[in-house]
């Protein structure tokens, strides 16, 4: 954008509350292949919470768990699940960044703040979002250390992981009605635009339907698609995860790959599971998407999808939940040319939720 108020340079990590982050700590290292990196607790003098910081390729995940039952991640916890809790955007100046967004409608959680040590000085601040999810702005131009003030290093070496070099996009689910509501807060307090709409009658089953828009910041490098539900004969997706969730939040974390049969391979023999779509998709697969340098076989035995636009295609899999609620999972994704979101695989996809829903009784 020529006018960019709040210039973004990349999502700096995702924080997930959880009830054992100890526990799930040990979940993304080893079936996603995330390595340790730092940690904040007791031993490092945080009387509040413990969290462990994961990263693999330019992405970092932020695990955190209250040490006690009256703290705000105890209640996000309870009231939520383990989930998205903070999207942390990296800023030249996270006080600018505040400034920038909360005249403009954004209501702040964090004011400006810094915090130092040894490494330097860290500057954050933060806004709310849908739901009880923040955005956070970090500035870190002038912190060396291995996450923040108050952590630790940790590891020795950095696993080789399964090959996820980068967050692709976070999908939000919001409730009926309240779709452009957010498209308009994104516009209009961070100078996002609109980068593609899907109805629900691109969006659509026997049973359920969705709508989704999707923002993107002026570079293009952070990308915002935002749900809600439609009118179907069923419940929807989309109301399932709010109804588990107990409000609106971050449905998915869609995660860059440069070779997705490897990233999926690794995945699956790791113990991740994901949605499978009928055999009969891959039939008219070359039919659909023309010839690709991949083996269809190899698609069709690990389930990856693949969709075909006018600037290159794209292959994509969804993981199932990652907890027990039916809330948050994860996107693996390839993309060759294609900027697209798999519009061409909505209704495969949607009919493999639709099972899972089934299975659990909630469609």
């Amino acid at each position: 954008m020529s006018d960019d108020f709040l210039p973004i340079q990349a999502i700096d990590h995702v924080e997930l509350y959880c009830g054992n982050a100890k526990q799930a700590a040990h979940f993304y290292q080893t079936g996603f292949g995330f390595a340790p990196v730092a940690g904040s607790g007791l031993e490092t003098g945080n009387r509040r919470a413990a969290s462990y910081v994961l990263a693999q390729g330019d992405i970092r995940l932020v695990l955190t768990a209250a040490l006690g039952p009256d703290d705000p991640i105890a209640r996000h916890v309870q009231l939520h699940g383990d989930g998205v809790a903070v999207i942390a955007l990296r800023v030249p100046d996270a006080a600018a960044a505040y400034r920038a967004t909360t005249p403009r409608g954004a209501t702040g959680a964090i004011p400006p703040t810094e915090v130092a040590d040894d490494h330097g000085r860290l500057r954050f601040a933060a806004i709310r979002a849908y739901g009880d999810t923040l955005i956070k702005f970090v500035d870190r131009a002038g912190y060396r250390g291995p996450f923040a003030p108050g952590y630790e290093a940790r590891g020795d070496s950095e696993p080789a992981g399964v090959g996820l070099a980068a967050i692709d996009h976070l999908v939000g689910n919001v409730e009926l009605g309240a779709m452009n509501r957010w498209v308009a807060f994104f516009a209009q307090t961070m100078g996002f635009s609109q980068l593609v709409h899907f109805d629900d009658a691109d969006i659509t089953t026997e049973y359920s339907a969705l709508m989704s828009k999707v923002m993107q910041d002026g570079t293009g490098r952070v990308k915002f698609p935002i749900n809600e539900p439609a009118e179907g004969k069923r419940k929807s997706q989309i109301q399932e995860y709010l109804d588990y969730y107990h409000g609106p939040g971050v449905q998915h974390i869609a995660c860059a790959t440069d070779d997705i049969i490897h990233a999926v391979s690794q995945l699956r023999d790791n113990g991740i599971e994901f949605l499978r779509v009928p055999a009969a998709y891959y039939d008219e697969l070359a039919a659909r998407v023309g010839p690709l340098p991949q083996p269809v076989e190899a698609l069709a035995d690990l389930g990856i999808l693949v969709d075909r636009d006018e600037e290159g295609y794209l292959l994509q899999i969804f993981t199932r939940p990652v907890g027990d609620r039916p809330t948050l999972f994860f996107e693996i994704i390839e993309r060759r040319g294609s900027r697209g979101f798999g519009k061409g695989n909505f209704r495969a996809l949607f009919e493999a939720i639709e099972r899972e829903q089934a299975r659990r009784g909630n469609l």
